[in-house]
């Protein structure tokens, strides 16, 4: 059962790395996927505001208690702090980090929805 815990702790994880990507960049996704909006603006909305108002997502907390009744260790912080500062920082995550990447992530969508309905105003793309 342990086994089975941990890697459904695991899948937590890369289902949780796919959200963030998904927030970051999914925009993208709306070029060739009108519908694909209704997914997305959600998501960066609750995404930013996680990282802004410096709160735990959900899925962390699903992930640990998985992991604890794995018996495996949990860890304190958040998915960011976890997974992705490692990679991109030296240092841990700090609450200026954290709005940083908040406003990165709305910066990068902005920038995208912006240049969608650019292209829409002039006719480049569909309906």
């Amino acid at each position: 059962m342990a086994y089975w815990l941990g890697l459904l702790a695991d899948i937590v994880v890369v289902a949780h790395m796919g959200f963030v990507i998904f927030v970051v960049v999914g925009g993208v996704a709306v070029y060739w996927r009108p519908w694909v909006f209704w997914l997305h603006i959600p998501a960066v909305l609750w995404g930013v505001s996680i990282e802004w108002a410096g709160a735990v997502c959900p899925l962390t907390l699903v992930e640990n208690w998985l992991r604890n009744q794995a018996g495996e260790a949990g860890y304190a912080g958040d998915f960011i702090q976890q997974y992705l500062l490692p990679t991109l920082y030296p240092a841990g995550l700090t609450r200026e980090i954290q709005i940083v990447l908040g406003a990165a992530a709305l910066g990068i969508n902005i920038g995208v929805y912006f240049s969608l309905w650019r292209r829409r105003r002039c006719g480049s793309i569909g309906p």
